[in-house]
């Protein structure tokens, strides 16, 4: 069993190093940026970085471990029922259509999952990890439970492959689902980040550092539990969570719920609760 074991460390290790690489690259471009054009002074090394720098390396691997069984069963009863017609005709859409449409349908999932997070306590309570962030920048993209992140990204992966979206029985690596978890981190990287820019009416469109910052806001319970889209707005508009003033900044964010200082007792924390 352990010689079983050992023969998965060396891709573990270039795992290890891809994500030091990309996390070199965040730094490169999200650290000056944050410096020239910050929102808020603070510093680069803030309280808690290197707290998020462990969720950092440990949500780039376990929330997707965890996704293999749910995903492989939703792919699986597709698979059985791809020979039916709306089956067939959606699997013969073009990439760039089928991307577009998954984009849209995750986003749609994605949100009811991440508003769902907040509104039920049981999984407020993994969430809450998210938000206990005082200071906001590139990095607290990554401050997450690995059981939340599991949670959302299921929410969102979900009707893209119900519908067919996604087609993972097929002879090459399907790229819709690889596009999907690649805009949405990125876009997640970049409105966490300490910047002040302004996007006036293409911030009805797509997700700013605004937008999700008052998302994050400690400011009182009026402006709470607003703004849940990852990246279309709209989709808050069109259920009634939607708060983006024109000229305002959120001035706190946080929580008031206590949370552990610690990596490990903030893993552990929402299994005590209740």
């Amino acid at each position: 069993m352990i010689r079983h074991m050992t023969q998965y460390l060396p891709t573990l290790a270039l795992d290890f190093f891809r994500l030091g690489i990309w996390l070199v690259l965040l730094m490169v471009i999200f650290v000056p940026l944050e410096r020239l054009c910050a929102q808020r002074q603070q510093q680069v090394f803030r309280q808690e970085f290197f707290v998020d720098l462990g969720y950092y390396f440990l949500n780039n691997f376990l929330p997707k471990l965890l996704l293999i069984l749910p995903i492989s069963i939703i792919a699986w009863g597709v698979h059985h029922l791809g020979t039916s017609g709306p089956y067939t005709w959606v699997a013969h859409m073009p990439l760039r259509v089928r991307f577009v449409l998954a984009i849209l349908v995750g986003e749609f999932g994605a949100y009811w999952g991440h508003r769902w997070s907040h509104e039920i306590p049981w999984l407020w309570r993994f969430h809450a990890i998210h938000h206990s962030a005082k200071e906001m920048d590139w990095l607290v993209n990554t401050r997450a439970h690995p059981l939340d992140m599991f949670f959302t990204r299921l929410c969102g992966l979900l009707p893209i492959y119900v519908l067919g979206l996604a087609q993972p029985t097929g002879k090459t690596v399907d790229l819709v689902p690889l596009l999907y978890a690649l805009v949405g981190t990125v876009w997640s990287f970049f409105v966490h980040a300490n910047v002040r820019w302004r996007f006036a009416w293409l911030e009805k469109l797509v997700a700013t550092p605004a937008f999700h910052h008052w998302h994050h806001t400690n400011d009182g319970t009026k402006y709470i539990n607003k703004n849940y889209a990852a990246i279309f707005p709209w989709m808050d508009k069109l259920f009634g969570t939607l708060y983006l003033p024109r000229k305002r900044w959120t001035k706190k964010y946080g929580i008031d719920m206590p949370i552990a200082p610690t990596f490990t007792g903030q893993l552990l924390q929402p299994f005590r609760n209740g």
